[in-house]
């Protein structure tokens, strides 16, 4: 399949973004999409300038875009992080988020990632979740979300928000899930040998 007729999958990066928010759906992501090619999708990353991006707890990520020479995409993940939080008041980013709803089909996220989206007046009246410590943050942001403490993932159709950190990979198998099909998504798991059962 040629690459301008894949659907395409973009994952922000930015400064302070939390490790496992983008490489947990990168993990699932791009197996589905090197593995199963006859699916037609792909993933990227892509931060403000395609520079490299140092994460919250030190890891450097490399963009393989700018927001500039961006593909047309079909599906956004916006990471949460503490990066987040002065994307709050950033009015830039802010209309940024914007211009994307008006033009990507599916917007999606990753733990505080919704509080950008609040805050961009994209969860408005609607139901979405975040890390369980920044629940109330979200209600704050906007009284009309309906927030859901007790979700790994929301899938409000063109919208889908998770939890926090790991949750993310739940919401990524749920896309593949949805974008492909259920057996599709337990091929993935299988492959990425997730499983989880927690030690502790």
């Amino acid at each position: 399949m040629a690459q301008e007729d894949t659907r395409k999958i973009g994952i922000l990066l930015f400064p302070d973004v939390e490790e496992l928010d983008a490489i947990g759906p990168w993990e699932v992501l791009s197996y589905w999409t090197r593995n199963f090619a006859e699916d037609g999708w792909q993933v990227f990353c892509f931060s403000a300038d395609g520079n490299p991006v140092t994460c919250a707890k030190g890891l450097t990520v490399q963009a393989h875009h700018a927001m500039a020479d961006l593909p047309a995409l079909d599906v956004l993940l916006h990471p949460g992080g503490q990066g987040t939080r002065p994307q709050l008041v950033d009015d830039r980013h802010l209309e940024w988020v914007r211009a994307q709803r008006r033009s990507v089909p599916l917007m999606t996220s990753v733990c505080t990632g919704s509080l950008v989206y609040a805050a961009a007046g994209l969860l408005a009246g609607r139901p979405a979740t975040t890390h369980w410590a920044s629940l109330d943050r979200l209600a704050e942001l906007d009284p009309t979300v309906d927030v859901r403490p007790d979700e790994r993932f929301v899938d409000d159709g063109d919208l889908i928000t998770s939890a926090g950190v790991s949750a993310g990979i739940d919401m990524a198998l749920h896309l593949v899930a949805r974008l492909a099909s259920p057996e599709r998504a337990r091929q993935v798991r299988r492959g990425i040998q997730y499983d989880p059962r927690p030690p502790v």
